[in-house]
């Protein structure tokens, strides 16, 4: 579908120089022929809402998902997805590839663990600020949304799923991984999440085989 209107894509976030987003974004464009671009915007807090306001498209990170939420009086608890100012989450799409889940429990507080207790309303909920540490001995579903990276938090074997958040894998999905745990990870994450939101901005089947081969991952 080729289309002589420019349009651009900008990530908000403070900060957001890491982010693989443009990477597999402006991968999947190419793919789909789309004269699209995607960028990173850091913005200050004092910024966001005017940020918010004047963009048509966008991802949103954080810290700013519960906050975008708000600006936007969205019907959602947390946004990573702007189209035309309207607020979306598709934080949560990786659980379209869990399958049926019976206990599902979710670590963290943040914007992104909010969109995935939207979306699993019956899980526990681990945070520092509130039940610590993580009981998930019983949990076929973990979700691990902290930005703890090299220290183990839990540990899961046989039977159960973890969704690693952060990328690179944590330290926390490695020992899972060992244990015999099945583990999606952030990239895993990143794809489906960024699937999703290419599908709202475009009205497009996402060009997954591209997004994902862009991150260095398997076809």
């Amino acid at each position: 579908m080729a289309t002589d209107e420019r349009r651009v894509v900008a990530l908000l976030g403070h900060p957001v120089a890491h982010s693989l987003s443009p990477r597999m974004q402006n991968a999947a464009f190419a793919a789909a022929d789309l004269d699209w671009e995607y960028v990173l915007r850091d913005v200050l807090p004092e910024d966001l809402e005017g940020a918010v306001r004047e963009v048509e498209y966008a991802n949103v990170t954080a810290p700013y998902k519960l906050d975008v939420a708000r600006i936007l009086d969205s019907n959602v608890p947390s946004v990573n997805t702007i189209v035309h100012g309207h607020g979306f989450s598709t934080d949560a799409a990786i659980l379209g590839e869990v399958g049926e889940v019976a206990v599902a429990a979710i670590v963290g507080d943040g914007g992104a663990a909010a969109a995935f207790r939207h979306a699993l309303p019956a899980a526990r909920v681990y945070s520092r600020r509130g039940e610590w540490p993580p009981d998930v001995r019983d949990a076929d579903l973990v979700i691990h949304a902290t930005s703890v990276r090299d220290e183990v938090l839990f540990e899961l074997g046989p039977g159960q799923t973890l969704v690693d958040l952060p990328y690179p894998r944590t330290a926390t999905a490695e020992a899972a991984a060992a244990a015999g745990a099945r583990v999606l990870d952030g990239l895993d994450v990143l794809v489906a999440q960024g699937a999703a939101s290419f599908e709202l901005w475009t009205g497009l089947e996402a060009p997954v085989g591209a997004m994902r081969e862009a991150l260095g991952l398997s076809t």
